[in-house]
Formats: C-alpha cells, sequence, structure tokens
C-alpha cells in the first residue's frame, strides 16, 4: 500500500487525468475511473507474480502499447491547450468528450500503459529477495488489495485536491488546464525520448533477470 501510494505521487498520465475528471465533471466519475485503473493495475500485478516470462516475451505488444499511450498522452496534452484556450478554460479535454463509462475509460488507460508492468516487478522482486513477500496465495492476495488501495489513495490526493483549488482559486481551472497540458507535453516528449533512445520501461523489463517466483 505505501509504495502504491508514493508510486501514484509523481504526476502521471492516470493521476493527472483523474484530476481532469474531476474537476470537469464530478467526483464520482473520477472515482469510477480511478477503480478501473487500479483494477487493471492489480490484474497486472498479479499476472506478473505467476506469468513474468510469458509476459516478458510479448515484446512487440508491450512496444506497441507504448505508441498508444504516447499519442494519448499528445492528445491529452493538445485537449488541455484547446480546453484552456477556449470559453475561459470551461471546455472539456477533448479526449473526455465520450460517452465511455469513466470505469471502463480507466480500464483502458491504464490497461495501455506498460510502466506498471516494469514497476511492479522490480517492487516485487526485491520483496522476494528480502523475504518479505513469499509466494504464498494469501500473501498475493493481501499484496495485490494493498496495491489497490495505495492507487486509490494517490488518485484521490489528485481529484480531491485538484477540486480544491479550482473552489478557492479565481480562473483556476483555465490556469489549471494549462498547466496538466504542459505536464502531458513533457511528459510525452520525455517519453519519446527513452523511446528513440531504448531506455524506455519496456526495454528496461526486457533486460532484467529472468527471476521469476513460482
Amino acid at each position: 500500500m505505501v509504495i502504491s501510494f508514493l508510486g501514484s505521487l509523481p504526476l502521471g498520465t492516470l493521476n493527472i487525468a483523474a484530476m481532469q475528471i474531476g474537476i470537469q465533471e464530478s467526483i464520482a466519475d473520477a472515482m469510477y475511473f480511478s477503480f478501473g485503473s487500479l483494477l487493471v493495475e492489480m490484474i497486472y500485478v498479479r499476472l506478473s507474480l505467476v506469468g513474468i516470462d510469458w509476459v516478458r516475451k510479448q515484446d512487440k505488444l508491450m512496444k506497441a502499447m507504448e505508441w498508444v499511450t504516447l499519442f494519448i498522452i499528445i492528445a491529452l496534452a493538445v485537449g488541455s491547450f484547446i480546453a484552456a484556450a477556449k470559453d475561459g478554460g470551461n471546455t472539456k479535454n477533448v479526449l473526455l468528450q465520450n460517452n465511455m463509462h469513466r470505469f471502463l475509460l480507466g480500464m483502458f488507460m491504464c490497461a495501455i500503459n506498460p510502466v506498471q508492468i516494469p514497476f511492479w516487478f522490480g517492487w516485487s522482486t526485491v520483496l522476494f529477495t528480502k523475504k518479505i513477500l513469499e509466494p504464498k496465495p494469501d500473501q498475493y492476495n493481501s499484496y495485490i488489495i494493498g496495491i489497490g488501495i495505495g492507487t486509490l489513495m494517490g488518485n484521490c490526493v489528485f481529484i480531491f485536491g485538484g477540486k480544491w483549488l479550482v473552489q478557492r482559486i479565481a480562473n483556476s481551472q483555465q490556469y489549471l488546464n494549462w498547466v496538466i497540458g504542459g505536464i502531458f507535453a513533457i511528459t510525452a516528449i520525455i517519453q519519446l525520448i527513452k523511446m528513440l533512445l531504448k531506455k524506455d520501461a519496456v526495454t528496461k523489463f526486457g533486460e532484467k533477470d529472468s527471476v521469476t517466483p513460482q
């Protein structure tokens, strides 16, 4: 739970998107989005605990997921800039202008983001090595539940924090859209550079030793 909470605090695609939904739509929609994303994250972690060797071999799939994620981040950046420039910043991000249930949107955006796979594989390996985590079903279940709670707590910081700022600062939504757009733009540039230099999460994941807990 602690690892997941702290890992959710750095600015990223999912927590910023959750904050935008909370500001431009409702807290309930933002929570649905968070539940959807953390469900997929928990599934990924569970699969990584028992089938990491199979996941490692899906290099082309993970590379494709990275490119899709990059395009979505760019779209979020552009959408935020457009929203900030129109109607005093009250226009909804173009990527959020759809009828997809926010729970499903959260699942989709988390599912195509492969960064969390090497992140949790690395932490799980450390915990196995330290014998803090043992290959037992009950410990796996507790571990995954803790991850879900930690991710939800981290997202709530952004959802409620963003809502609090908007309610207390005049024209804050417009400024926030500019800031969010900038964050997404910087994130996209950094990810593109890493992918081109082959220093992205997928490449690092493929270089890890094949130590899989049974």
